[in-house]
């Protein structure tokens, strides 16, 4: 008997997940799908820059441009020769030697954010067409990971933290993220919470003190009876469980996936390691998350698309002494660990925004405005060539000088390494055929 009316409600929260409505056998739950080839990664970290990082500010330098243009900040070497970066990423350059750098990116969105952070998450770029997430938006990478690929244990397939980012403060979430013409089941998990919080917890991801894994497993094959009586009977439903719900009991259960959200299991080396804010320890929790089976982790850097990365106004000062060695500690962090735990070769890390900044610096106290004309993206492990440059930038990296590749070429190259076909037709909920990413190539060039 239960002791509390308190305890029927935590059950009944057990299954839900915040934001979006959306139940945990409905999150769990993987429709058959085309199998994938032999694939190169098992897993992806995104960390998302959203507002727009300065690629000449970061790993795209321009030292011999002219004043006004090259910025404020000194070149370093990194651990690939004749490759810099900027010297507030000391801690990254050392990991240049395993990574692949795009220098070429370009699309056709500079104004509306949320229309660049679509194009750059799905591949699929519809101009200045902005406006928050819709129902029948192109679905995210993780949403058509968990499709395709779902994980081989009980675990969430996708998560995105920490922040659903709004197109603008007090706007619509911005679009990319969910499942979109997938339909709900396929949205993330979002852990909203901070992780650099004292008193840090998932609790719907933990069942109560008074409810340990043998009662939780007694009241599961309780229901079961339940149901298999009622089941017998034509013109009676339960609502009870069902496979996926049987999926959503093993998470519950499960220890790995418990233990992932702890992150006081980690010594203070390590989380101090990964930096003591919001961003560095959401990285940290994203590597757990992938042990744990977790196929796709998005880091959407910004609880609105103008709050940190958009540096219209004084680029160097929030780049100096906020967003570069926030990155850089987080990405060192995290490429070691990765490298540490033999995890580097079959998980991908992707390092990108939605567009780049202005070669010229404005008169916001030195600001630099959107670009779409040419940017970078930084991608490691999962299969990607090692110490490796793609494309370049003109002589002011202002558009591509040389092998220029779209947003759809870099979302086709992560489906690549993880196994998934390009030109992969799946279908919404009307039945009606879809193209994952019908006009992107992977860059073959990247990939070993």
């Amino acid at each position: 008997m239960w002791k509390s009316s308190m305890h029927r409600r935590h059950l009944l929260q057990l299954g839900t997940l915040g934001l979006t409505g959306i139940t945990l056998p409905r999150l769990l739950a993987a429709e058959k799908a085309e199998p994938g080839r032999e694939t190169a990664a098992d897993a992806c970290i995104l960390l998302f820059l959203n507002g727009g990082p300065s690629h000449l500010d970061m790993w795209d330098m321009k030292p011999n441009a002219p004043t006004g243009i090259k910025g404020e900040f000194q070149p370093i070497a990194t651990s690939l020769p004749g490759v810099q970066f900027s010297e507030h990423l000391p801690h990254s350059a050392p990991w240049m030697h395993e990574c692949s750098l795009i220098r070429s990116v370009h699309h056709s969105v500079n104004n509306a954010h949320a229309a660049a952070v679509y194009a750059a998450l799905t591949g699929h770029d519809r101009g200045e067409l902005g406006g928050g997430a819709k129902p029948d938006d192109h679905p995210a990478i993780g949403s058509v990971t968990g499709l395709v690929r779902p994980p081989v244990t009980p675990t969430v397939p996708y998560v995105s933290l920490p922040y659903v980012t709004k197109e603008g403060a007090g706007g619509p979430p911005q679009p990319g993220f969910f499942g979109g013409w997938l339909g709900q089941q396929y949205d993330p998990l979002f852990v909203l919470k901070d992780p650099n919080a004292a008193d840090f917890s998932i609790p719907v991801l933990t069942p109560l003190a008074e409810l340990p894994n043998n009662r939780l497993r007694n009241r599961q094959l309780l229901q079961q009876g339940i149901d298999g009586v009622f089941l017998k009977q034509p013109n009676l439903r339960t609502g009870g469980f069902n496979g996926f719900q049987e999926r959503a009991f093993d998470l519950l259960c499960s220890a790995e996936v418990q233990r992932a959200f702890r992150l006081s299991d980690e010594s203070e080396g390590v989380r101090d390691g990964y930096g003591r804010n919001i961003y560095g320890q959401s990285t940290l929790l994203a590597r757990r998350l992938i042990e744990a089976g977790t196929r796709i982790v998005t880091l959407s850097w910004a609880p609105d698309a103008n709050a940190t990365w958009d540096t219209h106004g004084s680029n160097f000062e929030s780049l100096k002494n906020r967003l570069l060695p926030q990155l850089d500690l987080a990405l060192s962090s995290l490429l070691r660990d990765l490298s540490e735990r033999s995890m580097l070769k079959r998980t991908m890390v992707v390092v990108m925004g939605e567009f780049g900044r202005s070669p010229k610096i404005n008169n916001a106290n030195g600001g630099r405005d959107h670009w779409n004309f040419c940017y970078s993206v930084l991608m490691a492990g999962g299969g990607t060539k090692r110490g490796f440059v793609y494309g370049a930038s003109d002589k002011i990296g202002g558009e591509p000088a040389l092998n220029p590749v779209g947003p759809a070429d870099i979302v086709a190259t992560i489906y690549h390494q993880l196994g998934i076909a390009t030109d992969l037709e799946l279908y919404d909920s009307l039945n009606r055929p879809h193209y994952l990413v019908p006009w992107g190539n992977p860059i073959m060039d990247v990939v070993s």
